[in-house]
């Protein structure tokens, strides 16, 4: 095992990490007027339409489809579902979902690069973020008829045993991961990366999305009208005050 694979896998995880909770924080903190997405659909609306929604679809069920296989235990699901097919349910579910995602967020990056108006209003680390999701997605693709070619599920459970490992703190073993095709550690690496340019792109919006779902939980505001106190002999005013 190489020193660059030790530290990509064994050292760059709990970096990335850091920046993604301590930078969020921060720019929370510092700068929340920068705490948007800022849209261009002033500039252009018809590629953004279609390129946003299938871009938003697929990541969505991309990012869910990943937290659940890949932080979930073997224990929890065994029970009911081999670890074999899990994968190929992940191949099947993942790789709809990531052409989904692909032509939305090529149509998005097109547009960025190649609508005049919207260039020059953009930002390097727009177009950045774009292309690095466009790489790791791509990469994502790729990794598909590997996966569908050990299905004995072995690669998902190797891949889940290193990331659970990182989030719960534990020694991580990097040359558990050596044996892996190049695929995958490219679309680790890259995964690991877009945390790492988390704060400090557009991306921070997201949180703001997942934010919301708490206002599902709030309880309800009670109003109530202020009775004004007025001399005897006086009437209320209609309606209150």
């Amino acid at each position: 095992m190489s020193a660059l694979h030790g530290f990509l896998f064994q050292v760059y995880p709990y970096v990335c990490f850091t920046v993604f909770i301590v930078g969020s924080l921060i720019r929370f903190d510092q700068n929340q007027y920068t705490w948007k997405s800022d849209s261009s659909q002033m500039l252009r609306a018809g590629t953004l339409r279609w390129g946003s929604n299938l871009f938003h679809f697929g990541i969505l069920f991309l990012f869910f489809g990943h937290l659940a296989g890949l932080f979930t235990p073997h224990a929890v699901y065994g029970y009911f579902m081999s670890a074999g097919n899990k994968q190929m349910l992940a191949v099947v579910a993942g790789g709809i979902a990531g052409m989904v995602c692909f032509v939305g967020l090529s149509l998005l990056l097109y547009r960025r690069v190649f609508d005049p108006r919207i260039r020059l209003t953009s930002h390097p680390t727009d177009i950045a973020v774009l292309v690095v999701l466009w790489i790791q997605l791509v990469v994502g693709l790729i990794t598909l008829p590997y996966s569908w070619q050990h299905a004995d599920g072995s690669v998902m459970l190797v891949l889940a045993d290193w990331v659970q490992r990182i989030v719960t703190l534990r020694p991580v073993d990097a040359g558990a991961l050596a044996v892996l095709p190049w695929p995958y550690l490219i679309h680790v690496v890259f995964g690991m990366t877009i945390f790492l340019l988390f704060p400090f792109s557009r991306l921070v919006h997201v949180w703001s999305g997942f934010a919301t779902v708490a206002f599902l939980f709030r309880p309800h505001q009670v109003v109530r009208s202020r009775r004004l106190n007025l001399p005897p002999g006086h009437n209320q005013p209609r309606g209150g005050v």
